[in-house]
């Protein structure tokens, strides 16, 4: 849907680690980095990426959903973002008041901002 998005942080290096570790299950890497006030590109390869850079203005409250190909991958992003220091903002699961096959997790980042692993996919 996107090519990239892009959006400040406040401490850089706590962000870029926490991205990193969290996005990992869903095969997300480091695609390229320069000043933290420029930042850094983070994503797979051809698809669409996740950029950050160093502000010290408080973002406004943001929600990013990042596509998962199956639900072990959101179980994984889960547990990897707590690991990273992310904080439970909803254990994996079925969302049935979005559709009858969402399965998502959803964690607090370093800025306050809402993270979300989803799977669209049935079960097979």
């Amino acid at each position: 849907m996107f090519d990239h998005v892009k959006f400040g942080v406040t401490d850089y290096e706590a962000s870029k680690a926490f991205f990193l570790k969290a996005l990992a299950p869903l095969g997300v890497t480091l695609l390229s980095e320069g000043l933290p006030s420029y930042g850094v590109e983070i994503g797979s390869k051809g698809g669409a990426t996740l950029c950050l850079f160093q502000t010290q203005e408080k973002p406004a409250h943001l929600h990013l959903a990042f596509r998962a190909e199956t639900r072990q991958q959101v179980d994984d992003f889960y547990r990897a973002a707590l690991s990273a220091g992310g904080k439970d903002h909803g254990a994996p699961g079925l969302r049935p008041q979005y559709h009858a096959n969402y399965y998502a997790a959803f964690v607090i980042g370093p800025d306050g901002h809402n993270i979300e692993a989803v799977c669209n996919e049935p079960v097979t």
